[in-house]
């Protein structure tokens, strides 16, 4: 009896022991850290709108959702059954997620790929890892716009140890007295003029190519046997002979790069800053390595622990400039460089004022610096995208022309009020550096592109769906349109539909749509299109890459991107991905494995992320399978493929959902198309230089609400 009673007792303590270990297996990890976090942002979309509290950790939970999945997949050392059941636990999560955003649908922002991460949600990213036991990372750079305000960036900058060391073994900078000599405004007869305005509208009226007149191209020495094109050689000869500012906007694919490299080596503005989008950064420190190997590159990360303060080249992101930006503007810089430029055109940002500051301080300091902006899309939606660039190189200020521009101005002896202005204050603003050279034009070597429009159907729940969200948007737009025709004060009448009002009340609806970025409104609705088109554009791209090669996949957003890769998943079909959330190394090894691997068949793009600075002209067709918003955006993505080198045609094949705004979209895209060619490359193509594809798109569906109930 005594010792039955004592193995019951035992068995009695082994069995607690077995379901423990059980329960810890299940309590171990990320995941239950996620479950416990999801039940709370569900149960306070139950209660209510989520608060800000709410919506950080919704966010959060998402992004690690997406990372715990890539890694689970990708692990070799479980088991296919291990793998399965945390998979599907993740599952789990993601459905709590879906069901919470249907009740709050402004969540669905959140989990676009170029939502913005806040610190907020990085710190409590870091709190659930660390309660997850996880080891992390370096932390990733964070972005500038999410600073609280100035005195945040303030106490956000630092100075790495290695600048520091740099500083007191030289603590005095050179002095340039050249840069003593202050050049006097001007008062001369144009002084009274506004003169800023008749300079944007110059290029909007179009004229010859903008190409200032480029001497011709001198040998220049590239180590490892590697050659200049012409074009090429033309600006490293122009840094040469002493120009000293340019607006660098050949079309993408033309080795801006390397041209500012060599041109910063032929006018030896070292130190030189280059400032580029951070998915670039390790990019730009590998072709200074091959263009110029005499004069080291660093790249700053995070804080800066790990570069080289006694540099030659330092290579930072725009989104650490806000801790950088107080030691960069003392290190005696004598050039500077701007990558995709046009990231600085929104001049409220911190990243355009950064730049703006790192110029003037640049310009204080050294006598004729080397200022370079380089970007094939100067132009995206307005002429005065050029306004932050001009700035930035110093061809004009806050107000006016500096005194360089001021000058060539007067020397014209025109006001804007005679009509040959234009023409003549276009001409000496591309003389001040200006250079815009066509693949056609200096590449003719490169093949032709194409855009062919795919149409598919919706003809499943989703199409109904997504027909169903644009019903009820242009009921909205036809009800807001009749209620301001109703209430309007003026007593004016128009017969018909009135369309100044149209545009009105387009432009009232595309305001709230900003803001809420979610629901039934235009960015809501393109966003549900996309997620119907994904399987059919992967599908497509599939087709392709079995019976051409392979294929560049560009979404916009990440759910679609998902998608795809699971079609590729179960299609066989190997492929690497590019993301906005990898690290350097990742992204590196991604695209080394689409470039190298001949078993690697297709490589899916996020558009914000892989749109700039990567050379995939392995492959000769894209698939495009949500519309930008932009023409410029789009182009970029095509030119990861049609650029020097390339040696096929190559086809973008643009997927668009039949019977669905989508079509009327592409077709205004393509008609902003020429807002670049008529501004630089002497094009007669009439645009509307601030048209706007959302508001004309919401345009374009009241009026054929109104047309249909009329």
């Amino acid at each position: 009896m005594a010792q039955r009673g004592q193995r019951q007792s035992g068995a009695t303590r082994t069995a607690p022991r077995t379901q423990r270990r059980a329960r810890d297996v299940d309590n171990e990890g990320i995941i239950p850290v996620l479950a416990r976090a999801v039940r709370e942002v569900e149960a306070a979309a139950q209660r209510g709108r989520v608060r800000p509290a709410g919506r950080t950790k919704f966010q959060v939970v998402a992004l690690l959702v997406r990372e715990e999945r890539a890694r689970i997949k990708a692990d070799g050392t479980s088991s296919e059954a291990q793998r399965a059941e945390q998979l599907k636990r993740l599952d789990g999560i993601a459905t709590i997620l879906a069901k919470t955003a249907a009740r709050d649908t402004s969540l669905l922002a959140l989990l676009g790929e170029d939502a913005v991460i806040p610190e907020s949600a990085r710190s409590l990213r870091r709190e659930m890892l660390e309660a997850a036991g996880i080891e992390q990372a370096p932390e990733e750079d964070a972005p500038a716009e999410a600073a609280a305000g100035p005195a945040a960036a303030t106490e956000r900058r630092v100075v790495p140890q290695s600048v520091v060391s740099r500083q007191l073994a030289n603590p005095f900078l050179a002095p340039d007295f050249a840069s003593a000599v202050q050049h006097r405004p001007r008062t001369g007869r144009l002084a009274s003029w506004e003169l800023l305005g008749p300079l944007f509208r110059s290029f909007e009226y179009g004229g010859d190519s903008s190409c200032m007149d480029l001497p011709d191209p001198t040998s220049v020495r590239v180590p490892g046997g590697r050659e200049l094109m012409r074009h090429q050689a033309q600006v490293v000869a122009a840094a040469a002979s002493g120009h000293r500012t340019f607006l660098l906007a050949d079309e993408p694919g033309l080795g801006k790069t390397a041209q500012a490299l060599l041109a910063a080596q032929a006018a030896d503005a070292y130190p030189l800053l280059a400032v580029v989008p951070n998915v670039v950064k390790a990019n730009w420190a590998h072709e200074a390595e091959l263009w110029t190997p005499g004069h080291p590159a660093t790249v700053v990360h995070g804080d800066g622990h790990t570069m080289d303060g006694f540099a030659d080249i330092v290579v930072v992101n725009y989104e650490v400039l806000d801790r950088h930006v107080g030691w960069l503007g003392d290190l005696g810089f004598k050039g500077m460089v701007v990558d995709e430029a046009h990231f600085i055109k929104n001049k409220s940002s911190q990243r355009s004022q950064h730049v703006l500051q790192l110029s003037e301080r640049i310009r204080a300091r050294t006598m004729r610096p080397l200022l370079m902006a380089l970007t094939g899309t100067p132009l995206i939606n307005d002429i005065e995208d050029f306004r932050a660039i001009w700035q930035f190189l110093g061809w004009i200020d806050e107000k006016k022309p500096r005194a360089e521009l001021m000058a060539s101005l007067d020397e014209t002896g025109l006001t804007p009020a005679d009509s040959g202005f234009y023409a003549a204050a276009r001409a000496s603003v591309i003389d001040l550096g200006i250079v815009r050279r066509r693949k056609v034009d200096v590449a003719s070597d490169i093949p032709d592109r194409r855009i062919a429009d795919l149409p598919v159907e919706l003809d499943d729940e989703a199409g109904r769906s997504i027909r169903a969200a644009e019903q009820e948007l242009a009921r909205r737009l036809v009800s807001r349109y009749e209620m301001a025709l109703a209430t309007r004060t003026s007593g004016a009448t128009v017969e018909g539909i009135d369309h100044d009002l149209v545009r009105r009340v387009a432009g009232w609806e595309r305001e709230e749509a900003a803001k809420a970025k979610a629901g039934e409104n235009v960015f809501g609705v393109m966003r549900r299109i996309g997620q119907a088109k994904a399987g059919l554009a992967a599908d497509y791209a599939a087709q392709l890459a079995r019976s051409v090669g392979k294929v560049v996949f560009f979404a916009k957003h990440v759910d679609v991107m998902d998608a795809a890769e699971e079609t590729f998943a179960r299609r066989g079909l190997r492929y690497a991905s590019i993301r906005g959330d990898q690290t350097p190394k990742v992204r590196q090894k991604n695209i080394d494995a689409f470039v190298g691997d001949p078993e690697v068949a297709v490589v899916v793009c996020s558009l914000t992320a892989a749109g700039v600075g990567l050379n995939l002209q392995v492959a000769s067709n894209v698939v495009l399978a949500e519309l930008s918003w932009t023409d410029a955006e789009q182009t970029q993505a095509i030119d990861r493929v049609h650029r020097i080198g390339q040696g096929d045609p190559v086809t973008a094949w643009r997927i668009i959902a039949a019977q669905t705004i989508d079509g009327k979209i592409a077709q205004l895209i393509d008609s902003k198309a020429g807002l670049a060619a008529r501004a630089l490359d002497g094009s007669d193509e009439e645009v509307s230089s601030s048209a706007d594809v959302q508001l004309e798109a919401l345009v374009a569906l009241l009026t054929d609400a109104l047309s249909t109930s009329g």
